[in-house]
């Protein structure tokens, strides 16, 4: 018994497949964006019902939670912070410092990252936080 087979073109493209891949390799963006994190120094802002977004390069003063203290990216002690930051300030006392302190920071530690911010000449002092959901 002979079978016949036929060899002719498809007329119809499914696109079925196509759409399938297109799929997966949306979801798969998607969640590997999620897990894109900003990098610099881990600290769990306090919230806050106006908070304001940071808009320009200011100086970031940042106090973890195990009372390590960073200026841009770069720790420092209490006692050098000044000489650090009059350095990155420069000039323009006018400038603005905001400071990121974890939650669970002491408010004596905030306060004494303020004086030293104040004992340079730095007029602007900001608090960070994080808007309530």
């Amino acid at each position: 018994m002979k079978f016949q087979t036929q060899h002719r073109l498809l007329s119809i493209f499914s696109f079925s497949s196509l759409t399938d891949i297109v799929f997966l390799l949306l979801i798969f963006f998607l969640l590997t964006s999620s897990f894109v994190i900003q990098p610099g120094i881990r600290v769990q802002l306090p919230r806050a019902e106006a908070a304001e977004r940071e808009s320009q390069r200011h100086v970031v003063i940042t106090v973890a939670r195990n009372g390590d203290i960073f200026l841009n990216d770069r720790q420092v002690t209490l006692e050098s912070l000044g000489g650090f930051l009059q350095s990155a300030v420069g000039e323009r006392r006018d400038q603005m410092v905001i400071i990121k302190a974890d939650q669970q920071v002491s408010l004596q530690m905030a306060v004494q990252v303020m004086d030293v911010a104040k004992g340079i000449g730095v007029s602007k002092l900001l608090i960070a936080t994080q808007p309530n959901p």
